[in-house]
């Protein structure tokens, strides 16, 4: 149980899948800005803009934070360790 735990608290993700979360992102909150600006102006309400984004931030959380498959699909190769000739 407590390695399910590590592994999902750890969230690991690749360079690529960091930089599509950025992407996501960036993208999403601009456009839920403006979307959730316009909506409140239109109706004349305050309470329809913070809902909106509000709700548009958690959808964007939900879609970025945890560790999903399509975040890890190039995977880092890392060298193996060399050994120095301090090392011998």
């Amino acid at each position: 149980m407590s390695t399910f735990l590590h592994d999902l608290f750890e969230g690991k993700i690749d360079f690529e899948g960091q930089k599509t979360v950025e992407h996501i992102s960036r993208n999403t909150l601009v456009g839920l800005t403006v979307v959730s600006y316009v909506l409140g102006l239109i109706l004349q309400s305050l309470r329809v803009t913070v809902g909106t984004f509000g709700f548009g931030l958690l959808v964007i959380l939900l879609v970025t934070v945890p560790p999903w498959p399509m975040f890890n699909k190039h995977p880092v190769q890392w060298l193996p360790v060399q050994e120095t000739k301090k090392q011998k």
